[in-house]
């Protein structure tokens, strides 16, 4: 078993969790206290300066209201307002002016601005034209300290007669805040550290007995059965201890009484690869593996209990079962009316500590892929024979008429006999031909000569070949797309392939008939059919007229020259090129032949 990492270790997983929702507690809790704080010295900072504001409006609205004219003794409104805005340090205010209707600045803290016209401050325009008292915090632009700024109008009745434009500094807050911040981070910190040190603590309490009972369940997985768990209290950690000793001593039990279950065990593992039966010393069948299940077509449930003869259905159910090893293997015929299907079955026997019969082991495996071959085999040869006989007995019939003389001076059945041995021989030519191509491709010594092509002209170009041999007497149907089709393949064989089905079209279409070649480009692959109007075949021949010597006519194909090997030749070219061929057909209506071709991909199309 792997060490734990640190950073896997339960330990620290507990310590980080413990520091992470503290550290989520005091950040919501920061949050929330520091926003609440920054509002609320900011609201107190903004009504201290909205009483003092009040006051110095309150001052100021006595004399804009006064009634001046030439000949008015005493102070002019400019005397009075300075003389009211000159009580007004710039503690409070960084910035105080006072104007009139005009935008002219009557009073200030800073005597620069006195007399000065004020036309771009907004604050004051609102004031002043829409008596809109206007507050805000901005950054001050010579300084670039925040500041909070509050215009008021000085009002006579319903009109405007002034504005009042203060400016004062707000960073003493934020000071404040920055401060109250710093202690809160520090207290931040010392809390993460204390709650380390507490979940370091908590930790370890909790994971000591897990960690022993880690090194308890290595030990176990070894074999060790003698140590104990120990038990430090009654929480649920504590009562997960006592449980893992109570398991401890019934795995300890459980083991010796499987030792002998282990031994049939490792004798079904090793044969797994196949289907594993297993019985007890009775010859009851108690195990099965899923192959096996697959073989015979029953499951466990149903063949548990029973005798093993009656499930393999062994004919010889007189043999004792610790005679079967030396029956060797036995082939059991499953097939039923439709279908092969043979299985071999190898025997084994499974003997105790004391040397005693204590069950069999059965191994089975499906062999009908290899008697198929067999036979396959055998009918390929009869196949061969049978039709290297019929040529070679017409043959010698007709040279036996000639070498005796009598034919040999007839000048009109002389030609005949002679073409008509011509033609077998042809026959046989191209017989032997076929077999050393296909058992050159049989034992993969046919090369491909592959390249990739555009298969548009060359589809034409077999089709007008064969549109001129047949001058009208077949008519072929062309459904071709006019896009390019590349594709990676041996163009002689192909054209092989595509001879083979055409020809075979053309042979059984009634005369003035007509053949559909239709090709469709798909997502991966390009697929070929052709559809001819033939007597058709029948539905449970379709699939063997790709098998060698098949003839779905044997008479009109002999009589038509062909060797029963085309369509089984052009089967293994097309599966050479990883395509796939199969053929539709309906008796009175004709077949139809398809195959298909992959695409190449964009990989290999450039690496060409």
């Amino acid at each position: 078993m792997n060490k734990v990492s640190f950073f896997q270790s339960i330990r620290v997983k507990i310590i980080i969790v413990l520091t992470l929702f503290l550290l989520l507690a005091i950040q919501v809790i920061g949050a929330y206290f520091g926003q609440k704080l920054e509002e609320s010295l900011l609201e107190n900072h903004k009504q201290n300066v909205e009483d003092r504001l009040q006051v110095l409006v309150s001052n100021l609205e006595e004399p804009f209201r006064k009634e001046r004219t030439e000949d008015s003794e005493g102070p002019s409104l400019t005397e009075e307002v300075r003389d009211i805005t000159s009580r007004y340090s710039s503690e409070m205010f960084s910035d105080l002016q006072v104007v009139d209707s005009q935008f002219r600045v009557l009073g200030s803290n800073q005597v620069d601005m006195i007399g000065k016209k004020i036309s771009g401050n907004s604050s004051i325009r609102d004031a002043l034209q829409y008596r809109n008292a206007d507050e805000a915090i901005r950054r001050n632009k010579q300084t670039n300290d925040r500041v909070f700024v509050r215009a008021l109008p000085i009002t006579d009745g319903d009109v405007s007669v002034g504005a009042i434009y203060v400016e004062a500094s707000v960073e003493e807050v934020y000071d404040q805040l920055r401060e109250i911040n710093q202690i809160f981070l520090n207290g931040t910190i010392l809390a993460v550290v204390v709650s380390i040190i507490i979940g370091i603590l908590v930790a370890r309490s909790i994971t000591k007995p897990i960690t022993e009972m880690r090194k308890q369940a290595m030990g176990m997985a070894r074999g060790d059965f003698s140590r104990k768990v120990n038990v430090y209290g009654q929480d649920e950690i504590g009562q997960l201890a006592s449980t893992f000793n109570d398991m401890n001593d019934r795995l300890k039990l459980a083991n010796q009484t499987t030792e002998e279950e282990r031994r049939k065990l490792s004798s079904v593992l090793s044969n797994m690869s196949d289907g594993v039966i297993a019985t007890d010393e009775s010859g009851l069948v108690t195990l099965m593996n899923a192959p096996a299940t697959q073989l015979i077509g029953m499951s466990l449930y149903e063949v548990k209990g029973k005798p093993i003869m009656d499930v393999l259905q062994i004919e010889d159910k007189a043999i004792e079962l610790e005679e079967l090893e030396d029956t060797g293997s036995l082939t059991i015929d499953f097939s039923d009316d439709n279908e092969l299907f043979l299985i071999k079955a190898n025997f084994s026997i499974v003997e105790d500590e004391d040397g005693k019969f204590s069950g069999l082991i059965t191994v089975i495996s499906d062999v009908t892929e290899q008697e198929k071959v067999e036979r396959e085999r055998k009918e390929f040869v009869s196949n061969v024979s049978h039709e290297l006989r019929t040529p070679l007995t017409t043959m010698r019939s007709y040279l036996e008429a000639l070498t005796d003389g009598g034919a040999l001076e007839n000048k009109e059945l002389a030609p005949k006999f002679l073409s008509v041995t011509q033609t077998e021989t042809e026959r046989m030519i191209r017989l032997v031909n076929d077999l050393l191509q296909l058992s050159k491709m049989d034992h993969k010594e046919k090369v491909m000569y592959k390249k990739i092509i555009d298969m548009t002209p060359v589809f034409h170009l077999i089709l007008d070949r064969f549109e001129m041999n047949e001058k009208g007497r077949i008519r072929i149907e062309r459904n071709i797309p006019k896009e390019s089709i590349y594709v990676w393949v041996d163009q002689d064989k192909i054209t092989q392939v595509m001879d083979n089905v055409i020809s075979n079209a053309i042979k059984y279409s009634p005369e003035g008939g007509k053949i559909t070649f239709h090709v469709v480009k798909e997502a991966h692959r390009v697929r070929v059919s052709i559809r001819d109007q033939g007597v058709g075949i029948a539905s449970e021949k379709v699939d063997k007229i790709f098998d060698r010597f098949y003839r779905a006519d044997k008479a009109r194909s002999r009589e038509l020259g062909g060797t029963g090997l085309g369509l089984a030749i052009s089967k293994e070219i097309v599966d050479a090129h990883h395509g796939k061929i199969w053929a539709t057909s309906e008796e009175g209506k004709g077949t139809t032949v398809y195959f298909t071709l992959p695409l190449p991909n964009r990989k290999r199309g450039n690496q060409q």
